[in-house]
């Protein structure tokens, strides 16, 4: 029954939001539907890659649900790419990470803490996020110190922004080698593989055709929704900063929340962070590098540079900060993931007062 009706919901706020799109209804109600279909869209896209994850494995599932939880953050920040909004793409960029960080793996451990009252997962696991984490920080800070200096000449800029962002794709890409192939069994965690008894939702060929479906939905409702966002944003009299970092982030995280909480209250606290962390470095060091690359493709002579404002950066530095101490041990409690929303309840005020 419940099933029935979020389908049912889908489609509907789909059709409605193609409605107000083309039917070219007041910006607000297109921003206010488009969301809402966002986010059941990216539900759906959750069903999916859990039901994919099923046949995959839950290590591989936890990272294509962080992949496919992020297509709609791409696909939005492709079409603010298009349109030039660089701040808003950075601003975007920052929303996911402390995002996933905090709101998604704070809920998530709060939600298991509360039912479980320890949850573990493999330590190893939890010390090579730690790092990558620190990497990902070092890779968005280095660039903007030296090209804030004043002999750093405009091409020097767009030479440092394409280097640091090829570099940054090839550690993620060589981390999936170590965490997939290499290095497998040492990260493995044995309540990620196990089973519990659960029956996927589709079929194996059902599960990869509804991924796609989901998939596609997502990036026109994404197109829609960029389409009100400036109306949207100055007859609010909101900053690009907090509608970027925190309403777009929060939509678009919509697949990531509810599968990281629901594997967490099953007592697969290994799989929920392998989703909420795997995905702010999957943002850190493979989305925001592509979209660098991405604007240079569309036009090269104003490329998006990889310089995050001073506020962008603390606000990545100190989830990354919390969020390492919170996870370095392998375990977790209610307690921690209170600690992790209360720090996103002060970085949202003080986003929203800028």
């Amino acid at each position: 029954m419940r099933q029935k009706l979020f389908f049912t919901g889908l489609i509907v706020m789909f059709a409605l939001s193609a409605i107000g799109h083309f039917g070219h209804w007041d910006m607000t109600a297109q921003f206010i539907i488009s969301a809402i279909a966002i986010v059941f869209v990216a539900g759906f896209l959750g069903k999916a890659t859990e039901s994919v994850a099923h046949y995959a494995g839950q290590r591989l599932g936890g990272f294509l649900n962080a992949t496919f939880g992020n297509a709609a953050e791409l696909i939005i920040a492709i079409f603010l790419v298009k349109e030039g909004l660089f701040d808003m793409v950075k601003a975007s960029i920052t929303g996911s990470i402390i995002g996933n960080l905090l709101l998604v793996l704070g809920l998530s451990i709060l939600m298991g803490g509360l039912k479980y009252k320890v949850q573990t997962y493999n330590i190893k696991l939890a010390e090579h996020n730690g790092s990558l984490m620190i990497l990902a920080v070092i890779g968005l800070f280095v660039p903007a110190v030296f090209i804030k200096m004043e002999h750093f000449s405009l091409d020097k800029d767009k030479l440092l922004s394409i280097a640091v962002a090829i570099i940054l794709i090839v550690c993620y890409l060589l981390w999936l080698v170590f965490s997939m192939i290499t290095h497998k069994d040492m990260l493995a965690d044995e309540e990620m593989n196990a089973d519990h008894g659960e029956e996927p939702a589709w079929s194996k060929t059902t599960s990869i055709i509804m991924l796609v479906v989901a998939t596609v939905m997502v990036a026109f409702v994404s197109e829609w929704l960029v389409h009100t966002l400036d109306t949207f944003t100055h007859k609010f009299g909101l900053s690009e900063l907090f509608v970027g970092a925190f309403v777009i982030a929060i939509v678009g995280n919509a697949a990531e929340h509810s599968a990281a909480i629901m594997l967490a209250m099953k007592n697969k606290i290994g799989a929920a962070v392998e989703i909420a962390i795997g995905s702010s470095l999957q943002i850190a060091l493979f989305v925001a590098p592509v979209l660098i690359l991405v604007s240079y493709l569309f036009n090269r002579n104003s490329i998006m540079d990889i310089v995050f404002t001073p506020i962008e950066l603390t606000a990545i530095g100190v989830s990354v900060f919390i969020a390492k101490s919170v996870n370095k041990d392998g375990s977790t409690n209610w307690y921690e993931g209170v600690l992790l929303l209360m720090l996103y309840v002060i970085l949202g005020f003080a986003f929203y007062l800028v």
